[in-house]
């Protein structure tokens, strides 16, 4: 049994959906490391296309995609220009610095999206004392600080500043596609200034493992000599390409409903005493929302939410929670959500 049926935690938490399960267990399979997995080399194909790449490769997670674009892109004292909450500086385990032996030029910013002028001023210059400038990385949509979308011109201008400095270009795409129902612009678009990027199918799509990385064919020749190294070749792997095989086929449109959701959580969190929101900052499927003014703690608060079988996590601020919404709230999860929060409340 699930002990939290509406779980905003995270969209990592959807799980597979029927239709999906018949296509694993249907997927024809092969070798995945000799290229003989007709499904794996299927996603491949249809990420590189819809990415705008000449090839792609089939990994197990986006925190690998990350770590096996700055080990291909990057030499030993490299420095990466990141902003400072991205999940590659956050939540990988130190992992650029471990598996690319490179350092992190952090940039602050209000909602995840830094500047070119930002850029301009992190570029070292040309001196042995300093790392050598060499990797600027974007991550679209920008998860820890609520899922904001990069605007298509914020994106050319950065590229256009780093390609200025003789800089290489990677985007972090967990929620790309998130940022493509919701802004429009094609995840083409999107990728064509960067020379790495990738997609992930374990959150809004739904799908219960995998990611895909794009860039160009000796790009990915290289990608899989790192992917060998890191162990994340498999064998008849084909069972859970088929899952990213069906979520773009079938979850891609229905993102929309998530920020529909994402929208009205915030619009009720906002009515509630002690908490701060606002509404017109959520985007797509990220809420994050202040709850310093209620006067609890935040983990107790998640603990009272608990019998309720609501939860959320906790934000990167001290008083942050978030919500993520995705396939598996129910349709009554946010009034659901928002009783459980009228009561904890009232019985402050």
């Amino acid at each position: 049994m699930n002990r939290f049926p509406v779980d905003f935690s995270s969209d990592t938490q959807t799980r597979p959906t029927p239709g999906m399960r018949q296509a694993m267990a249907q997927a024809e399979v092969g070798d995945e490391q000799k290229r003989e997995d007709p499904s794996v080399n299927r996603l491949q194909e249809m990420v590189a296309d819809l990415l705008g790449k000449e090839a792609a490769v089939f990994l197990p997670t986006g925190t690998m995609c990350n770590l096996i674009a700055y080990a291909v892109h990057c030499r030993p004292g490299d420095e990466i220009i990141i902003e400072e909450s991205s999940h590659a500086a956050q939540f990988e385990g130190g992992g650029p610095a471990v598996h690319a032996r490179a350092q992190l030029r952090l940039l602050p910013t209000p909602n995840g999206i830094f500047t070119a002028e930002q850029v301009e001023q992190a570029v070292r210059r040309d001196d042995p004392h300093f790392p050598r400038s060499r990797l600027v990385s974007v991550e679209n949509t920008h998860n820890i600080k609520g899922g904001h979308v990069w605007p298509w011109r914020a994106v050319e201008e950065v590229a256009a500043a780093a390609r200025g400095k003789g800089l290489l270009l990677h985007l972090d795409g967990a929620r790309l596609l998130n940022a493509v129902v919701a802004s429009g612009v094609s995840a083409r678009d999107y990728c064509r200034p960067f020379d790495s990027c990738w997609i992930d199918f374990s959150k809004g799509l739904g799908c219960p493992v995998g990611a895909v990385l794009a860039g160009t064919r000796e790009f990915i020749a290289q990608a899989w000599r790192y992917k060998l190294l890191f162990g994340g070749a498999m064998r008849q792997a084909g069972i859970i390409a088929a899952a990213g095989v069906y979520a773009l086929q079938h979850h891609v449109e229905r993102l929309a409903e998530d920020h529909a959701r994402a929208k009205a959580l915030a619009r009720g969190l906002a009515e509630l005493p002690g908490i701060g929101v606002n509404p017109d900052d959520v985007e797509t499927n990220i809420v994050i929302f202040d709850v310093g003014g209620t006067g609890i703690p935040r983990m107790e608060l998640l603990e009272r939410l608990a019998p309720y079988g609501v939860r959320f996590s906790p934000g990167l601020q001290p008083t942050q929670l978030r919500a993520v919404t995705h396939l598996d709230i129910p349709d009554d999860g946010v009034a659901r959500a928002l009783t459980a929060w009228r009561a904890i409340l009232k019985g402050r």
